[in-house]
């Protein structure tokens, strides 16, 4: 289960295999700001709150995206971010501005 937090809705969904946070916030309906999909634009940046165990590992655009400070306070971009495993996870967007 997923709690994915937007800019005005909350919602808990369930994981789907090879989906990126952000794929599953537009399928879902979560207002989600994105621009890029690559990963260099970072207006979809995210705190992973809960779980951050049941995700993949920052990818190679994240690590040169985001500071290493921001990785390890949890902040991850969505565009990127997927999930590993079935577990309670917690999103929540927070871009830069």
């Amino acid at each position: 289960m997923i709690l994915l937090n937007g800019r005005k809705v909350q919602k808990q969904i369930e994981w789907e295999s090879g989906l990126t946070v952000l794929d599953l916030a537009l399928k879902h309906e979560v207002d989600w700001g994105f621009a890029c999909t690559r990963g260099s634009c970072a207006r979809c940046r995210c705190l992973v709150k809960e779980g951050s165990e049941y995700l993949k590992a920052p990818t190679d655009a994240e690590l040169d995206r985001l500071e290493p400070e921001e990785i390890e306070a949890g902040y991850r971009l969505g565009c990127q971010l997927q999930v590993q495993q079935d577990g309670v996870i917690t999103i929540t967007h927070k871009p830069y501005f």
